[in-house]
């Protein structure tokens, strides 16, 4: 079995065992809040998530909170979030924003995308993790999607991982092609960049 199909048998069994988590709502409870605290005092105002498929973490409730605290700060219409569109032709993601009850269509993966609202730059982008490893680097669905949004998106945004603790690998060896996210957060906090103040 080559590398390539090594990780098509290590993704459907990690996407296989999110789905089972017996307590996955109770997980994915905590990464809410682990997600606002790690939010508070982050200067963006424009932030990319995703539509969660296939058992993923929902980002959204967590980031509808944060869009309502900056208008309780007096800062209305600033905070704006933004939701994946595939570019077909280029085989990249352009961010469109979206706010709970915008209008929705189904992009050609069958995942919802915001229809006809307007196209916002991310200074922040959540990204979900499939699997994730030591140095911030990710397991994704295989498409390529992000590492070549990530590799010519100016300015580069912060880039932050979301994902379970059960989808840690502690051997995954990342590829030429991989870029590796700045932050990684799952249920118990931040996992990269790892603390240096375990002591």
């Amino acid at each position: 079995m080559d590398r390539s199909e090594d990780k098509k048998a290590l993704r459907r069994q990690l996407i296989e065992q999110r789905l089972n988590m017996p307590d996955r709502l109770h997980r994915a409870e905590l990464l809410q809040r682990m997600m606002r605290i790690w939010l508070v005092g982050r200067p963006d105002t424009v932030i990319g998530a995703y539509w969660p498929i296939k058992g993923e973490f929902d980002p959204l409730p967590a980031l509808h909170r944060w869009k309502e605290d900056g208008e309780l700060l007096d800062q209305p219409q600033l905070r704006r979030i933004g939701l994946p569109v595939v570019d077909k032709l280029h085989r990249t993601l352009k961010f469109h924003a979206w706010f709970p009850g915008c209008p929705m269509e189904e992009d050609a993966y069958g995942i919802p995308k915001p229809k006809d609202t307007e196209v916002v730059v991310p200074t922040l982008l959540f990204v979900p993790c499939v699997g994730y490893g030591v140095g911030g680097y990710r397991l994704g669905y295989g498409g390529g999607f992000y590492d070549r949004t990530l590799a010519q998106l100016q300015p580069k945004p912060y880039t932050v991982g979301l994902g379970f603790a059960a989808g840690f690998l502690p051997n995954m060896e990342p590829e030429a092609h991989d870029v590796a996210l700045d932050a990684i957060l799952n249920e118990m906090g931040a996992v990269w960049p790892m603390s240096l103040d375990d002591d």
